[in-house]
């Protein structure tokens, strides 16, 4: 009767932490294209952010993950891998001169910058991370516009 308890356990047990193995992933990735840029040069770079706060982010310095990426065509593309459930946002630099920071003229930036959910920036309309926010609960992929303020 005891090994046949035992057993009976054994199996139980097994089947018990199997059925937690057999849990779906919860990391997922996110792909990001922009397009029309208003040329080729330099990089993209491509800043996640996962927090209340941490944009804008002029030095790129807040930021869950950065990727740099080529430009193709006035185009670039960048996927995130193994990210968490949770809440969101992208920052963007066309960094033209490649020195990883925004240059700017009279206060206002040189290069493209862009954010997940903005079209246009103003100063009505700077951007937020609630603003700028989405949620990942799956595979995404996301279009973001790149924005030049000096021509």
């Amino acid at each position: 009767m005891k090994i046949f308890n035992l057993f009976i356990s054994s199996i139980l047990l097994l089947l018990l932490l199997t059925s937690f193995s057999n849990q779906p992933d919860s990391a997922f990735s996110l792909t990001i294209n922009v397009d029309s840029l208003r040329n080729s040069k330099g990089i993209v770079q491509f800043g996640l952010y996962n927090s209340e706060g941490s944009i804008p982010d002029e030095k790129f310095t807040k930021y869950y993950k950065l990727s740099k990426a080529k430009i193709a065509n006035n185009s670039s593309t960048v996927t995130f891998n193994n990210i968490p459930i949770g809440k969101y946002a992208v920052s963007i630099l066309h960094d033209e001169n490649n020195d990883g920071k925004i240059n700017r003229g009279l206060m206002l930036p040189k290069e493209g910058i862009g954010f997940s959910n903005y079209q246009t920036i103003g100063f009505s309309n700077r951007p937020t991370f609630d603003k700028a926010s989405f949620i990942i609960n799956c595979d995404k992929d996301i279009r973001v516009k790149v924005i030049y303020i000096i021509k």
